[in-house]
């Protein structure tokens, strides 16, 4: 399985959940495939499929895992997302979607994407305002200017836009929806990944709604503003109230399957 979004959408939450299902086992963000996608991102898809289970299955293989359906949550997992497919043909994946806003007040939390901001992450990526492999590079220079809670957005917009892309075994489902009907949730879910829906939706009870629309206590109106240049267009195509309303949508967004062989 795979679970991928952007960045402080949930998907940590969601694959240790599913990670702790029977026969499942949660592989965590994959340090090597991290590093690795930033390489195979412009590659044809074989290469990529190919170099991507090369490496999952080294790790799995490390982790004693390869009896065990693993669950890799990877975020930067949705740029490669079509491959990484191609390369287990028997996998599916979830695309965990959160409200922009919300997404941009906990990366402001973080300041991974701060011009102030020293270290480097889990595989030596320095922190900071420089474009990443996921910025289009005729807007590098726009995204180094940026104020930090437009790139916020430019980075929820690149994986969100990128996830989607996928056309096959791919379930779309929206943060708000796993943390405010977590039955509806579980068997959505458990449908799609051959689960038991009782079982997920005890598990599921873990989730808590109490950062659903921080943005509003949180984002000033010039941050707002910035966020709604970079993404705006994207939070209305997916039906997220620009007002803000309880629970962050203009609608119950359903969830969204893109498979080939089921309705």
């Amino acid at each position: 399985m795979f679970v991928c979004g952007s960045p402080r959408s949930g998907t940590t939450f969601l694959a240790g959940v599913l990670g702790a299902q029977p026969r499942l086992v949660d592989l965590g963000e994959v340090k090597p495939i991290k590093a690795l996608i930033p390489v195979i991102v412009d590659a044809s898809q074989e290469e990529a499929a190919r170099q991507f289970r090369r490496v999952l299955e080294r790790v799995r293989r490390l982790s004693l895992s390869t009896h065990l359906r693993g669950v890799e949550q990877t975020p930067e997992t949705a740029f490669v997302l079509d491959a990484a497919l191609r390369a287990y043909p028997q996998a599916r994946a979830v695309h965990l979607v959160r409200d922009s806003r919300d997404v941009v007040c906990s990366l402001l939390e973080r300041g991974w994407l701060s011009g102030e901001r020293a270290g480097a992450d889990d595989v030596a990526a320095p922190y900071g305002a420089h474009a990443r492999f996921w910025v289009e590079p005729e807007r590098a220079q726009e995204f180094a200017g940026a104020s930090e809670p437009r790139r916020a957005a430019w980075a929820w917009r690149r994986y969100v836009t990128a996830a989607r892309a996928a056309d096959e075994r791919v379930l779309e489902l929206r943060y708000e929806q796993l943390v405010g009907d977590r039955e509806a949730a579980a068997a959505i879910l458990a449908d799609h990944l051959g689960l038991d829906a009782p079982t997920l939706a005890r598990a599921l009870e873990r989730a808590h709604a109490g950062s659903v629309g921080r943005w509003r206590r949180e984002l000033t109106p010039e941050q707002l503003q910035d966020v709604e240049r970079e993404a705006g267009p994207l939070l209305r195509e997916l039906g997220y109230s620009a007002a803000g309303g309880e629970g962050a949508v203009d609608r119950e967004p359903p969830a969204v399957l893109h498979d080939d062989h089921r309705a």
